[in-house]
């Protein structure tokens, strides 16, 4: 068994792909860490699920599922959470976004913590999205009175017996830490690194994020308030 699965939705990065592989491996193995790759083709059509096929042949820490549609970044997830062998799960956008090197940081920090949240301190996205994102972050912990400051951070780490215990729902990914903090998770929150895209385009705008994350924060809100929370005070 891995002691850490790195799960990479993957939906048209055919660009980024050879980098982002690269740049995990370059990342993961100085360290002591046995280490897989899962990554989850969302029905991409841009020669992305040929590319990950051969990686997965030359590299047996490399295993790659295959979806046959589009079917969004949080059933990805789910399915690389169900597929990860690892103790430890690193959650990492395909786009290069993220920086693979931040990996062993967010890993290490998971032994002392069940959640790891990547805080991106320098980001290097339009005003636009900068802006839309500061408003959504401060509108959910206002609601939720969870702690994270980016939630849409991918760079997460989490230990894989917590995420078991969560049943997701389209667009729930983003609510993942708050989810697992219901659940007794300690979350902890570092610094990474963000760098501009360098290939292709954003799969989300204000349209399927923003708006669709208003109607995905009631639910998370409801689930709050309907949480069991009872304690056991004594068995005879």
């Amino acid at each position: 068994m891995s002691q850490v699965s790195v799960v990479v939705p993957v939906y048209n990065e055919v660009e980024s792909l050879p980098l982002l592989y690269d740049s995990i491996v370059a990342a993961l193995t100085p360290t002591s860490l046995s280490f897989e790759i899962v990554l989850v083709d969302d029905g991409s059509v841009d020669g992305s699920s040929a590319l990950l096929d051969d990686v997965a042949r030359r590299d047996a820490r490399v295993r790659v599922l295959h979806f046959d549609g589009n079917f969004g970044q949080t059933a990805a997830f789910d399915a690389g959470f169900k597929a990860a062998r690892g103790d430890v799960v690193v959650t990492i956008d395909a786009d290069l976004q993220n920086d693979p090197a931040d990996i062993p940081m967010v890993v290490a920090a998971c032994r002392e913590a069940t959640v790891v949240c990547g805080i991106r301190t320098k980001r290097e996205d339009s005003l636009v999205r900068r802006v839309s994102s500061r408003v959504a972050n401060a509108v959910r912990r206002a609601a939720t009175g969870d702690p994270v400051i980016d939630t849409g951070c991918s760079l997460k780490a989490f230990r894989r017996a917590d995420l078991l215990k969560i049943k997701l729902f389209t667009g729930m990914h983003r609510f993942l830490p708050v989810l697992l903090e219901m659940e007794g998770c300690a979350i902890v929150q570092l610094p990474v690194k963000h760098h501009p895209r360098r290939f292709g385009r954003s799969k989300y705008g204000i349209g399927n994020r923003l708006f669709r994350g208003i109607k995905d924060l009631f639910a998370v809100r409801w689930m709050q308030q309907r949480h069991l929370g009872y304690r056991i005070r004594s068995e005879s």
